[in-house]
């Protein structure tokens, strides 16, 4: 395993697996732990061994957030340079072009769940809660999370959840869209890389241009987005891989792709 001080990371059958890891804190975010994930998403990226990431926490949660200590003493200044390098994470998570998964080990709030918010896919531990507690502090969830949330539940439960700070239960954020699966906590890695594998096994053109049309289709109308879509589709279409799929479903076989 190659130690990051506080983010860890190991690759295996081409999964990355980041562990934010300060423990004596709830894993909440710093400085020091946005730069190292940060660093680690541009090496997962640049990898060509790596074919997607999974991110977890170290312990009992997933992270408590940003840390409030911190936030208590800096500067109106510093806490804005903070939030903007949270802000350059989570875009990178969006915008890495490998699928990123977290598996949320335990409890993700404000900033940890703004993270986990960014990701391709959720997979949780039935006894993790979700929540955005940053009005309860005088504070606003500044790391992505009053762009990403309403996307993702709709903007009548994001609201409900961004302005009373309310905590919500692994089962009820699966209702609502918030996270995918819910699993046994001993089961969250192994059913986690499952799923990774799952979207592994398909084209990985064909993914993320399947992502980026989804991602960058929420920014435009609906019919902007759609052809949007249809561009995406030729795009695929010029593939070896589209070739290859179109061919191995007609001669009833599972396809070898090429990634090309």
């Amino acid at each position: 395993m190659l130690e990051r001080d506080v983010v860890r990371s190991k690759v295996e059958d081409g999964i990355a697996r980041l562990e934010l890891h300060r423990p004596d804190c709830l894993n909440a975010m710093n400085r020091q732990l946005l730069r190292q994930l940060l660093a680690a998403l541009e090496w997962a990226a640049a990898n060509d061994a790596v074919r997607a990431v999974l991110i977890t926490g170290h312990g009992r949660v997933f992270s408590a957030g940003a840390d409030i200590r911190y936030l208590n003493r800096a500067p109106a200044a510093e806490v804005r340079e903070l939030a903007r390098l949270a802000v350059a994470v989570t875009g990178r998570i969006e915008a890495l072009g490998k699928p990123v998964l977290a598996a949320l080990n335990g409890d993700a709030l404000g900033g940890g769940l703004e993270i986990a918010e960014a990701c391709t896919l959720r997979v949780a531990a039935s006894h993790a809660r979700f929540g955005h507690p940053e009005v309860k502090i005088g504070a606003v969830a500044g790391f992505g999370g009053t762009t990403r949330l309403p996307r993702l539940i709709g903007k009548g439960r994001a609201a409900e959840m961004l302005l009373t700070g309310r905590l919500i239960d692994a089962d009820e954020a699966c209702r609502l869209g918030l996270v995918n699966r819910v699993v046994p906590a001993d089961d969250l890695i192994a059913e986690s890389e499952a799923l990774l594998s799952e979207v592994l096994a398909q084209s990985p053109l064909a993914v993320r241009l399947s992502w980026e049309a989804m991602h960058r289709g929420l920014s435009l109308s609906e019919d902007e987005s759609a052809r949007l879509g249809a561009d995406y589709f030729g795009l695929a279409a010029q593939s070896e891989d589209f070739r290859i799929g179109t061919r191995a479903f007609l001669d009833k076989r599972a396809p070898k792709f090429k990634g090309r």
